[in-house]
């Protein structure tokens, strides 16, 4: 299914969750989607959790999108006042991609139309991709199956192969 060198298919796994990084809580988003990531052919070189702050939030992205080429949050794209991951992700990107997160919200709204409540987005920081996930562990996984066919060939425009064929 994901067809591109494993060279190119770095990626890292970001929870945004205030209860789990105060250790309340056990994550079970970040595992979820880095075993659909790995099962993929992906290599998960990092995974994190951060609090919903949106300062701690950009300055993870800023860094990791020096280190991988796919950055996935889970987590915080809600609608509660502590759901900052769109705004955090927005103020780093160079570029939004819209209709992936259109994608992810319209294949989930098929299973429960709470997905149309979620406010990920999707966008390009250099050459790196980084893409907004719910939180809930269902959630993440569905919402990365429906646009995953997508991210090899977004990286490979990321690193200037946009001949069509």
């Amino acid at each position: 299914m994901v067809e591109s060198s494993a060279a190119d298919l770095t990626a890292a796994v970001v929870t945004v969750s205030d209860s789990c990084a105060r250790g309340e809580r056990e994550d079970l988003s970040g595992p979820a989607v880095a075993q659909l990531l790995l099962k993929l052919h992906f290599s998960i070189t990092v995974r994190e959790v951060v609090s919903d702050d949106s300062i701690q939030i950009q300055n993870v992205l800023i860094r990791l999108a020096h280190e991988v080429r796919f950055v996935v949050t889970t987590g915080g794209t809600g609608i509660a006042v502590r759901d900052v991951t769109p705004e955090a992700t927005t103020a780093v990107c160079d570029r939004l991609l819209d209709g992936v997160a259109e994608r992810m919200r319209s294949e989930g709204s098929r299973n429960t139309p709470f997905a149309l409540l979620s406010r990920g987005v999707c966008g390009v920081r250099g050459r790196a991709l980084i893409l907004n996930l719910p939180g809930s562990p269902t959630g993440a996984v569905e919402s990365l199956e429906a646009v995953v066919h997508l991210i090899p060939h977004a990286l490979e425009l990321l690193d200037g192969k946009t001949e069509h064929g």
